[in-house]
């Protein structure tokens, strides 16, 4: 079904495109190469359990928890792609 002018499908190319989005998002954040066994902001040991299930892990459970507190409040879920103010700019 159409909404309004947008063509047919056009609604669920946009979510489909922010779930895209926010999936490539995760990924790149996930840890790469070789893991550490003490974090590398605190220096306290990560548990083994942690890193056998995070291969390449780098930081400790809180320090994890603190960074993505900050990246959170720095990152708009707010899709512009197909919002009209966005064409204005």
């Amino acid at each position: 079904m159409a909404n309004g002018w947008a063509r047919e499908g056009a609604v669920q190319e946009q979510i489909d495109s922010t779930v895209g989005d926010a999936l490539e998002r995760v990924r790149s954040r996930l840890p790469a190469g070789e893991g550490l066994s003490h974090c590398e902001e605190c220096g306290n040991e990560i548990p083994a359990r942690r890193r056998e299930a995070l291969p390449g892990v780098r930081l400790c459970v809180a320090c994890q928890q603190e960074r993505d507190a900050e990246q959170a409040a720095t990152f708009s879920t707010y899709n512009r792609r197909g919002s009209k103010d966005s064409q204005l700019r």
